[in-house]
């Protein structure tokens, strides 16, 4: 009982010293929805969660679709992965964030975009889940000029909220690719063509690729089709966003 008072005491003073500070807006003074997310109410209430998706590529459909459906792109050429969730539309202020960590360094962004993920996947999954998350790996000299893979950083805070493995070391990037961005569909599948290995034996059957934003689902799709080759039967995308149509 003295530990927990004293604890608890501790966690009183770091509030009263420390107020969270609301990560999008920067109000310190509203009171915070979760210690762990940096967010006030009204920030966390505008998070534009994917609610109406394509169940196979997770890309955004309009209000009030069936839960159950796939896209016409899906339904004419399947992914070679079978599902994907993805928590949120690519907008802000998850664009803002996702930005942020990858591009500046925000390495604390990746801690909160985690926990929004995890949290949203435990609340609306009601099927069986993945043995382990395997992140999408960056290209060599991507991960050097970075010093970090956002994948992992995300990834890390959901293996600890779902207990789900987080596995950087099977899935690896065997030659440097051409920035995605820019690149129209059929360019992004010729780019990353053979671009993924599996460093080791594959244990698991179930498996969740994650990262940080699908756009046209190229990366996902080449690191599936190498995961399959490799013996898993069942692949799931995660993402913490998906943009839409472009």
């Amino acid at each position: 009982m003295v530990n927990v008072a004293i604890r608890f005491a501790g966690t009183l003073a770091e509030r009263w010293l420390l107020p969270p500070t609301c990560i999008v807006c920067g109000d310190g003074t509203a009171q915070a929805r979760h210690r762990a997310l940096d967010l006030c109410h009204e920030c966390a209430d505008d998070f534009p969660h994917n609610l109406f998706a394509c169940l196979r590529c997770g890309e955004p459909l309009p209000a009030n679709s069936p839960r159950d459906i796939e896209c016409g792109r899906c339904l004419k050429k399947p992914p070679r992965y079978d599902r994907a969730f993805c928590a949120f539309r690519y907008d802000y202020p998850v664009d803002h964030l996702i930005r942020a960590l990858k591009f500046h360094g925000r390495l604390p962004y990746g801690r909160v975009l985690g926990e929004l993920f995890a949290g949203t996947v435990a609340r609306t999954r009601s099927t069986p889940w993945p043995e382990m998350m395997i992140p999408v790996p960056l290209a060599a000299a991507r991960f050097r000029a970075r010093g970090f893979n956002q994948a992992i950083e995300i990834g890390r805070t959901i293996e600890r909220r779902l207990g789900i493995p987080l596995r950087a070391d099977i899935a690896v990037r065997i030659r440097d690719t051409r920035e995605q961005a820019g690149l129209d569909r059929k360019e992004r599948r010729k780019n990353l063509r053979g671009a993924f290995a599996v460093a080791e034996k594959l244990a698991a059957k179930h498996i969740a690729i994650l990262d940080d934003v699908i756009t046209t689902g190229s990366t996902a799709n080449e690191l599936a089709r190498t995961l399959r080759r490799a013996g898993a039967t069942l692949i799931e995308v995660w993402a913490v966003a998906r943009t839409g149509k472009r």
